[in-house]
């Protein structure tokens, strides 16, 4: 059961994301998001608030997992900036992932552009936050024994080595194997929701920018579009 959740269960997540965003561009090039009301105000704010958001509580996570120790957390101003980075983003990713899902979920006109699995993002994505938020206040962490180290940081760490430690999670407490889970179940998932265009829709606007701006740069021929 171990070995399952906690080698295969990744093992399995990140080549659905690879394949499932090849399969979503080659599919309908991410131009199912956004669904609904272009115009929407509220649609909008949620977009920008969630693209804000989800990267910001991204590099404080990535930022938090290379700068603790193994069992303790950063210090000083490190840990005040991510503290404060995670307070900001983790309100505004809540607030854009409802803002952009439910009016779809609700309205009878969308409904038939909603999949199943579509119906299960905001809550999967919702859960994933808030776990978040719980182990990193987790007030049985101390400056001597953080837990969140010892446990999903020490996992992570190992996975990227290639070397799984699956003692890491398996006596960890409940909240930090269900954070584990269901951050493995979102990755699985993503590029088959709805939502997975909402970051790759500008970087594929931005790429070809850049690389017109580096062929002008060195001085490389540019092909003109065809009329």
């Amino acid at each position: 059961m171990m070995i399952a959740l906690w080698v295969l269960l990744p093992c399995a997540a990140v080549p659905s994301c690879i394949a499932g965003h090849i399969w979503r561009y080659r599919h309908d090039g991410f131009r199912a998001f956004p669904y609904g009301v272009h115009g929407d105000r509220a649609h909008s704010f949620g977009t920008w608030a969630f693209r804000v958001g989800v990267p910001l509580l991204f590099a404080a996570r990535i930022t938090e997992v290379l700068a603790a120790g193994p069992h303790s957390r950063p210090e000083g101003a490190i840990r005040i900036i991510l503290i404060a980075l995670q307070l900001v983003a983790i309100p505004l990713a809540v607030i854009g992932a409802s803002l952009i899902m439910v009016p779809t979920l609700i309205t009878a006109d969308n409904r038939a552009l909603v999949s199943p699995l579509d119906r299960i993002t905001l809550p999967v994505i919702v859960a994933a936050l808030v776990t978040s938020m719980l182990v990193t206040f987790d007030p049985a962490s101390t400056n001597d024994r953080y837990r969140s180290a010892e446990t999903l940081f020490t996992w992570v760490r190992s996975l990227v080595a290639l070397h799984p430690d699956t003692s890491a999670m398996a006596h960890a407490p409940l909240i930090y194997q269900a954070r584990g889970i269901i951050v493995m179940v979102l990755i699985a998932i993503w590029p088959y929701t709805r939502l997975a265009g909402i970051f790759a829709t500008p970087l594929l606007h931005t790429i070809p920018r850049l690389t017109l701006a580096v062929r002008r740069t060195f001085g490389m021929p540019v092909a003109r579009p065809q009329r």
